[in-house]
């Protein structure tokens, strides 16, 4: 198992914090870099998240989730959300959507999303939510690579820092409306027993 976790490491991506809230109030994160996109109408997006994961039960719960996808420079935030601690969230500079969701300041962009569905695949729960609300600034991403850390380079001539241009303001929006008859999936937070 380690060679092939290793061989899907050489896969590079972004890294994210998925983060929620329960309607009685406990906030559970996790670093993930399992999210995708998945359709622009209606506006879904997907993330998984081990059946063993601690918070697992909480996000089940929510009906809701926030991917908050991290700058270049947020490396602590990840290694912060990717380690069980009883309130990952202390000391951490925290917003909320207008759903009341908890988002991480400083990230490249949020998406609040409704949990449309939740499929079991293997180890794994595969969330899809619909995105209600998101925003957007500029930077650079955190990348992760072959189980480190990694800057993009700023040319293909061979590896230099990347620039890290001065954020712009960020973008608000929410999401387009699409009929709720057009949604794919189901009842929100619903699995199969």
């Amino acid at each position: 198992m380690r060679a092939l976790r290793e061989a899907f490491g050489q896969f590079a991506t972004g890294v994210a914090v998925v983060t929620t809230v329960t309607p009685s109030g406990e906030r559970a994160g996790v670093t993930v870099n399992s999210f995708s996109s998945v359709s622009l109408d209606p506006p879904l997006v997907l993330w998984c998240l081990s059946d063993r994961a601690p918070s697992a039960p909480v996000f089940l719960r929510a009906g809701q989730f926030a991917v908050n996808v991290l700058a270049a420079g947020q490396a602590e935030l990840s290694r912060r959300f990717a380690t069980p601690a009883p309130d990952k969230f202390a000391g951490v500079d925290v917003l909320a959507t207008p759903a009341g969701l908890p988002v991480l300041a400083g990230a490249l962009a949020t998406f609040a999303c409704r949990t449309v569905t939740v499929h079991d695949g293997g180890d794994h729960h595969i969330f899809v939510g619909r995105v209600e609300h998101y925003e957007r600034s500029g930077g650079e991403p955190l990348v992760f690579h072959s189980g480190r850390y990694r800057e993009l380079a700023s040319s293909p001539g061979g590896p230099q820092r990347a620039h890290h241009p001065q954020r712009k303001a960020p973008h608000r929006q929410s999401a387009p409306h699409v009929p709720a008859g057009s949604l794919a999936g189901g009842t929100p937070g619903a699995r199969p027993s």
